[in-house]
């Protein structure tokens, strides 16, 4: 594993072993712990639709990332330009990969809650008696019921992080808009959030964080699927980073992907236990964002066999699980296009809906032979990193016999923002861990 060269450094991890998968199981130590990362299509998810086919799971996840790069685009260009009703949000509401089980309040309630990188605040949908009703599969948090639940009052630091917040009556209250136009509003709380081992591996160990800050969400108005959504990304608000400033796990955290037709659980993990230690884990410094919730890295070339391509001169992506495709400058899109187009000896084919730029018809080749017909492709990051994608991570099979490259150009050619998505790690144990220091 390469040295570190910042104090905040991304750990990109390529192709590990599928004979590690046992890794993926949800556990709770004194090194850390470990929750399930639930993928929306897996069967543990209450959004698991049993008459979608493979193929169509795979087409809805990259209708859903056309979107969410479009709103990461939109999160950029409204950096420095808050809305006149409220801060715009770094995330949809709509769309996204990933969830995670939280245990609020004292006695516990679990909610299943959206978990991701690309934002920092976390809310959960509450009732004090009086709120909006949870949309259906969703839970409520009854504040009233727990004897841990506080209020935060005005001029406390988190009040001043949120991007928009008030104070009439000294408790703090924000109001989240986002890129739809949805809105959510409430009171910013404290609370005990309880870590448990869903799975039952390791006994009922548990782990317990007191005075969590969290946005205990009353009023809610447009599509908001889940119980709430945990933010995981780099600010101060974030789980992550509360963790750190908090407990002595410090700000780490990896997650550990696998594929969700496979009937296993990927894994997040915070603290020690995030540590990266598989073979192929390369090391790359993260980079300054102008949004400060995302982990962007400097992307500097990309490798097709013996032919590099160079990155335009500041290149930086996101790295971001709620995006299962790959979004990267034209300037290199084309060229990688154009070199697969000349190396991949398969016809070609068309791709749904206009949604990728690269598709091949493998209809008539025997399962199992087409990874071979693919090169490797290597991302070169800064810090001398370099990550090798083989064909399970560049290609995705969209639908029966057309198999298509994960990687397309951003749609929003204003406010083109480049993002590394999940497919890269689609058949990996570990895929991620983000440490910052102290």
């Amino acid at each position: 594993m390469l040295g570190t060269t910042a104090s905040r450094t991304l750990l990109l991890v390529g192709v590990v072993l599928t004979a590690h998968m046992f890794l993926c199981t949800a556990y709770v130590g004194g090194d850390g712990f470990s929750v399930e990362f639930i993928h929306r299509d897996s069967v543990k998810s209450p959004y698991h639709d049993p008459s979608l086919t493979t193929h169509a799971r795979v087409l809805e996840a990259a209708r859903r990332s056309s979107s969410r790069a479009a709103a990461l685009s939109r999160s950029y260009a409204r950096a420095d330009a808050p809305s006149a009703d409220g801060a715009v949000s770094e995330l949809t509401s709509r769309p996204f990969e990933y969830l995670m089980a939280v245990n609020v309040g004292t006695p516990p309630t679990r909610m299943l809650a959206i978990a991701d990188t690309g934002s920092d605040l976390i809310w959960l949908n509450c009732s004090n008696g009086a709120g909006a009703p949870a949309p259906p599969p969703g839970v409520q948090f009854n504040s009233s019921s727990s004897t841990t639940f506080g209020l935060m009052s005005c001029g406390t630091g988190a009040c001043r992080a949120l991007p928009d917040a008030s104070c009439p009556d000294s408790k703090c209250r924000y109001l989240y808009s986002y890129g739809d136009g949805s809105q959510t509003s409430g009171l910013l709380s404290t609370e005990t959030f309880t870590f448990a081992d869903d799975q039952g591996t390791r006994g009922d160990r548990e782990m317990r964080v007191a005075n969590v800050n969290f946005g205990c969400s009353t009023t809610m108005t447009g599509s908001f699927i889940g119980d709430g959504l945990v933010g995981l990304g780099g600010g101060d608000l974030s789980l992550v980073n509360q963790l750190g400033a908090d407990t002595s796990l410090g700000r780490r955290f990896s997650y550990c992907l696998v594929p969700y037709s496979i009937n296993a659980s990927s894994v997040l993990n915070f603290g020690p236990r995030a540590t990266v230690t598989e073979p192929g884990a390369a090391t790359t410094p993260l980079i300054p964002s102008e949004v400060k919730a995302y982990y962007t890295v400097d992307l500097q070339s990309v490798k097709i066999g013996n032919k590099t391509l160079a990155a335009p001169q500041q290149s930086p992506v996101i790295v971001d699980s709620g995006t299962t495709l790959t979004y990267l400058a034209n300037e290199l899109v084309d060229p990688l296009v154009e070199e697969l187009t000349r190396r991949v000896k398969l016809p070609p084919a068309k791709s749904p809906e206009d949604l990728l730029p690269l598709c091949f018809d493998v209809s008539g080749v025997r399962k199992g032979h087409v990874a071979a017909m693919i090169p490797d492709v290597t991302l070169g990051l800064g810090g001398g990193a370099t990550v090798t994608l083989k064909a399970e991570n560049t290609f995705l099979e969209v639908q029966e016999g057309t198999l298509c490259l994960a990687v397309a150009a951003p749609s929003d050619q204003f406010h083109p923002v480049s993002i590394i998505g999940n497919s890269r790690s689609r058949t990996c144990t570990s895929a991620m861990t983000s440490t910052r220091a102290p």
